[in-house]
C-alpha cells in the first residue's frame, strides 16, 4: 500500500494533489492519499467561517471547482452575495458564491455545535468519492494576520484579495500557533507515510504556517518515507499568487534555489531529501546539489491531467529511484 502524504495549500496545491492522484490511477498501485492543509488562511467573515484552501482542495478533488477563475464551485451564482452586501455585510472585494455559501453554513453549523474542525473537514470529506483525505493542519484558530510596514494590520485575505499583496508587508504572523498542535491523525500520517510530498504552494503563508504547527516539523525529520519538495517557482517567477512579495519578507529571494534552501536539507537538520525544480533552472541545479538535497529537473508546468500526472509520477518517483523501503 502506497500511503502519500502531501502538504499543501490551495490551488497550487489542489492542482499537484490532482496530478499525484492520477500518477497513483495510472500506476495502478493501491494507495492511499492524504493532504495536510493550511488553515492560515481561514476568516470569520459575517459571521460564517471561511477555509479557503480545504475548500479549494475539497472542490478540486470533487471535479466541482470553478477551473476558470480558480476558486469557488463550477456554475455558482452570487445573488446571496449581492443581498448581503446590499445590506452592508461582507466585503465588497471578497465574493461567496451561493453553492459556496452552503458549504461555509453547513461548516459553522457544525462548529456552533461544538464539532472540531478535525470533525467538521470529515464530513466534508464525506459527501464526494475525493480519492484522499484531507486533514487540517490544525484545530486551533490561528489566522494569518499580515503586519504591514507603515505599522498598520489586517487580515491575509484583506490584503491578499482586496489590496492584492500590494501594500508593503513587514512580516506575517498567525496569533496562538505556538501553543496549537496538529490536528488529529497528522502526526500519525506523517509516521506511516511511504512518500511525503511537499506540494508547489506558497512556501511563507500556505506552507510556513503548516510546518510552524508545533510537532509537525519534528515529525518530518522523523519520517520514515523520504521527503520530496516541489518548487512554486519557474524561471525566477511564481507561478500564481503572490509568493514573490511573500518571501521577502523572510529574506529569501524568488528562485528555485533560495527556497529550497529555507527547507534545508533534512541530513542537514532541514525538511528535503529531495527537490524537483523545472527545466528552466537547471543552472541552478548543481548549488541545491552542494546543499546535500538530490534534485530532479522535470517539466513542472501542471496545464492539463497529463502534464499533472507526469508531475505527480516525478515526485513518486524519487522514493522508486532512491529505493526507499517506506
Amino acid at each position: 500500500m502506497r500511503r502519500v502524504v502531501i502538504l499543501a495549500g490551495g490551488v497550487g496545491g489542489s492542482r499537484f494533489t490532482l496530478g499525484v492522484r492520477e500518477a497513483l490511477r495510472r500506476r495502478g498501485e493501491a494507495h492511499q492519499i492524504t493532504v495536510i492543509a493550511n488553515t492560515g488562511d481561514d476568516l470569520w467573515l459575517s459571521g460564517v467561517r471561511l477555509q479557503p484552501d480545504i475548500d479549494s482542495l475539497l472542490y478540486a478533488l470533487a471535479g466541482v471547482n470553478d477551473t476558470e477563475r480558480g476558486w469557488g464551485r463550477a456554475g455558482d451564482t452570487e445573488r446571496v452575495n449581492a443581498e448581503l452586501q446590499a445590506w452592508g455585510g461582507g466585503w465588497p472585494w471578497f465574493t461567496l458564491g451561493d453553492l459556496d455559501l452552503g458549504t461555509h453554513l453547513a461548516r459553522t453549523g457544525w462548529l456552533r455545535d461544538g464539532a472540531t474542525v478535525s470533525e467538521v473537514v470529515a464530513r466534508l470529506n464525506g459527501r464526494w468519492d475525493l480519492g484522499a483525505r484531507i486533514l487540517p493542519m490544525t484545530d486551533a484558530e490561528v489566522d494569518t494576520i499580515v503586519h504591514l510596514r507603515d505599522g498598520s494590520r489586517m487580515h491575509f485575505q484583506e490584503w491578499w484579495t482586496r489590496h492584492r499583496a500590494a501594500r508593503a508587508p513587514e512580516r506575517f504572523v498567525n496569533p496562538g500557533i505556538e501553543q496549537a498542535h496538529p490536528a488529529p491523525g497528522v502526526l500519525e500520517a506523517l509516521a506511516e507515510a511511504t512518500d511525503v510530498l511537499i506540494a508547489p504552494s506558497n512556501p511563507v503563508v500556505s506552507l510556513g504556517p503548516i510546518l510552524a504547527v508545533p510537532g509537525i516539523r519534528e515529525a518530518l525529520a522523523l519520517a520514515p518515507a523520504p521527503v520530496v519538495g516541489v518548487s512554486p517557482v519557474i524561471g525566477g517567477a511564481v507561478v500564481r499568487g503572490m509568493a514573490d512579495v511573500c518571501l521577502p519578507t523572510i529574506g529569501v529571494e524568488t528562485s528555485a534555489a533560495a527556497i529550497a534552501g529555507l527547507y534545508g536539507a533534512r541530513d542537514r537538520g532541514g525538511l528535503l531529501d529531495a527537490w524537483l525544480m523545472a527545466e528552466e533552472d537547471v543552472a541552478l541545479a548543481p548549488g541545491v546539489a552542494a546543499g546535500g538535497i538530490d534534485v530532479s529537473v522535470v517539466p513542472l508546468w501542471m496545464r492539463d491531467a497529463d502534464t499533472s500526472a507526469a508531475l505527480g509520477d516525478a515526485a513518486l518517483s524519487v522514493r522508486d529511484d532512491e529505493g526507499f523501503a517506506g
